[in-house]
C-alpha cells in the first residue's frame, strides 16, 4: 500500500510511506526556501518524482481556512476521533482521500515512529500552539482516555517573548513561530526559584488567560511589558513558566495516567530539550520518546501514518531521519576563490582545530527543524569565540547556544549523563571545562549522539577529531541563511559562504577550501 500525505498550512509538507516504510518527508522550507513555509509547487513536482506512481490513498491533514473564510480543511484541526474519507479516481486508478484531524496527525506521529514495547498501553502527550492533552492508548492502539491539560500551552510560552520584545506591536495577537525557541534559551539565564512576585503574576497571568488571548496590550501593567528580551525579568519569567508547565503536566500524568507505560511525546514543545529530559527523569514511565520531526514539520508524516492505522490497525512504520532530497549538484564553485581536494578526515580535523569553519553536507537531508550532520555547519568546540562567531554567521542572538555533535563512545566522558540521543533532543550537562563553544550559560548542552551506524561520514570525522585534539565533539549547527530552510544546492551553499565568512565546505567526498586572498 502506497500512502501520500499532505501538510496545509504553516511547515508544509509532503510524506510518502509504502508497505510501511518511509520513502521520504519533504518539507516546503527546505532547499532556501522561507521558514514555515506552506507547501509550494517546487515541493509538489518532487514528491511526485520520487514517488513514481499513483499512491492507493492520499491524506490530507486537517487545518483550518483563515481570514474571512471559518471552515475547516479536510477533518480540521481538533479532534481524536475527527475523520473524513472519500473515494475518488486519479489516472484511472481508485484512490481513498483520508483526511484526520490535525491533532490526530501528532497523536499518530510519535507512536507510529517509536521504537518496539510491549504492547500493552501506551501513553501520548500532544502539546503544541494550539492542543495540550494526553492520549491513553489501549494493546490494540484503540484511544480509550482523553486528558486534557492546558489549551494554547505552546502559545501562552512563546507570548512571554513577545510581551518583553518591544517590536511586537501593541496590538498583536498572533504568535510568532520562532519565539518558544528564543525563550528556551532565555530561561537558562535564571532560576524559577528567585522569580519576584511580578514575575509570579507574569506568568500566572498567561497561565490563566482566556484561550483566545488579548492582544499584548493589554499585558501593559506587568513588568514585563517591553522590558527587553534580555531583561532580568524576561529570563526570570521564562524560567518560571518552563517550571510550571512542566510541573502542571507532570501532575496530571501523575493523577491520571497508570504508571509504568511508556510515553510518546508529539507537538511542537517537543522540541524542549529541558522539558524531555525532566520527562524521562520522572520515574512514571517506563520509556520517553520524542521523533526528530515532533512539531508541525512532521505531520504531514503523521497524517500517513494515521491513514495506515485506519486501513491496517497498526501504525508503525520502519523510518530513517535522513530522508529528504539529495543535494542539487546545480554548479561548480568559482575556482579563483575555492581550492578542491578529497576529503581526508585527518587534515579536515586539523582544519577545523585550527579555527576554520565548515559546511558539512551529505546525502539527503533531515525530517524536522534540527541539522543532524548531513546539513550542518562545523567547528571546534573549545572556545566561547567560536561560539560568538558561530552566532555572527547565522545572524542569531549572542545569548542562544550552540549545539555539540559527540562520537556515542565518548559522551559518558564528556557530558553528565551517558545515553544515546541520535536527534538532538535531550540536556545534559557537560562534565568537563574544555568545550566552551558548546557549553550553555547553566553547564547544560543539547548533544547529537552519533555512532558509525547512524552517520559513518561524520563518525569518520569525530574519530579524527578525537584522535588529534582529544575529543570526539564538534559545535553543530544547521546550514541555512537567516529565516530560510536548509541549504540543498550548490549555487546556494557557495553563495553562503562567500557571504557569511565560511572556510570551506565539504560536500560528499569532496572539501573546497578557501584560497588565501
Amino acid at each position: 500500500m502506497v500512502i501520500l500525505a499532505f501538510k496545509p498550512g504553516h511547515d508544509g509538507a509532503i510524506a510518502a510511506i509504502k508497505d510501511r516504510k518511509l520513502l521520504f518527508s519533504l518539507e516546503a522550507e527546505k532547499d532556501s526556501f522561507p521558514r514555515y513555509s506552506l507547501l509550494n509547487p517546487t515541493t509538489v513536482l518532487s514528491a511526485v518524482e520520487l514517488l513514481g506512481e499513483l499512491p492507493d490513498v492520499i491524506g490530507v491533514g486537517g487545518w483550518y481556512k483563515r481570514a474571512f473564510v471559518a471552515a475547516d480543511i479536510g477533518a480540521g484541526y481538533f479532534g481524536a476521533d475527527a475523520v473524513t474519507e472519500r473515494e475518488t479516481r486519479i489516472g484511472g486508478k481508485p484512490v481513498k482521500v483520508y483526511s484526520g484531524s490535525h491533532v490526530r496527525s501528532h497523536i499518530w506521529m510519535s507512536p507510529g515512529m517509536a521504537p518496539p514495547d510491549d504492547g500493552g498501553g501506551r501513553a501520548v502527550l500532544v502539546w503544541e500552539g494550539l492542543e495540550g492533552s494526553f492520549y491513553v492508548l489501549d494493546e490494540g492502539w484503540n484511544v480509550v482516555k482523553e486528558i486534557p491539560v492546558l489549551p494554547q500551552v505552546g502559545d501562552r510560552y512563546a507570548f512571554i517573548f513577545a510581551l518583553a520584545d518591544p517590536s511586537y506591536p501593541a496590538d498583536g495577537r498572533n504568535v510568532r513561530l520562532g519565539d518558544s525557541g528564543k525563550l528556551m534559551a532565555l530561561a537558562a539565564f535564571a532560576d524559577a526559584a528567585d522569580a519576584t512576585p511580578d514575575v509570579v503574576e507574569t506568568v500566572d497571568r498567561m497561565l490563566n488567560v482566556d484561550v483566545r488571548r488579548p492582544a499584548k496590550r493589554e499585558f501593559r501593567d506587568l513588568p514585563i511589558y517591553d522590558a527587553g528580551v534580555e531583561a532580568p525579568v524576561t529570563k526570570h519569567a521564562a524560567a518560571l513558566i518552563t517550571k510550571r508547565i512542566f510541573d502542571i503536566y507532570a501532575t496530571e500524568a501523575r493523577r491520571e495516567i497508570p504508571a509504568g507505560l511508556p510515553l510518546y511525546i508529539s507537538g511542537g514543545c517537543g522540541r524542549d530539550c529541558d522539558w524531555n529530559s525532566a520527562w524521562r527523569e520522572l520515574g512514571h514511565f517506563s520509556s520517553v520518546f520524542v521523533p526528530p520531526c515532533a512539531n508541525d514539520s512532521g505531520s504531514a508524516l503523521g497524517t500517513a501514518i494515521d491513514a495506515l492505522f485506519a486501513a491496517t490497525g497498526d501504525p508503525r512504520i520502519d523510518w530513517s531521519v535522513y530522508c529528504g532530497l539529495e543535494f542539487e549538484h546545480d554548479s561548480e564553485p568559482d575556482p579563483a576563490r575555492w581550492s578542491r581536494r578529497p576529503v581526508e578526515n585527518a587534515a579536515l580535523a586539523d582544519s577545523i582545530a585550527g579555527g576554520d569553519v565548515i559546511a558539512w553536507v551529505q546525502g539527503r537531508y533531515e525530517m524536522g527543524p534540527r541539522a543532524l550532520g548531513n546539513r550542518s555547519i562545523l567547528a571546534e568546540p573549545f572556545s566561547t569565540a567560536t561560539r560568538d562567531r558561530l552566532n555572527e554567521i547565522k545572524g542569531r542572538e549572542d545569548y542562544r547556544p550552540i549545539a555539540p555533535v559527540c562520537r556515542l563512545e565518548e559522551v559518558g566522558s564528556l557530558f553528565d549523563r551517558d545515553f544515546p540521543d541520535p536527534y538532538m533532543l535531550y540536556f545534559r550537562r557537560v562534565a568537563v571545562d574544555t568545550l566552551g563553544a558548546v557549553t550553555h550559560v547553566d553547564g547544560s548542552a543539547r548533544a547529537q549522539t552519533v555512532t558509525s551506524e547512524s552517520n559513518r561520514p561524520l563518525h569518520d570525522l569525530l574519530s579524527a577529531f578525537s584522535e588529534r585534539h582529544g575529543a570526539g565533539v564538534l559545535c553543530n549547527t544547521s546550514l541555512n541563511f537567516r529565516g530560510l530552510g536548509f541549504i540543498n544546492r550548490m549555487t546556494d551553499l557557495e553563495s553562503y559562504c562567500v557571504a557569511r565568512g565560511l572556510d570551506g565546505m565539504v560536500v560528499g567526498s569532496d572539501w573546497w577550501a578557501r584560497r588565501a586572498p
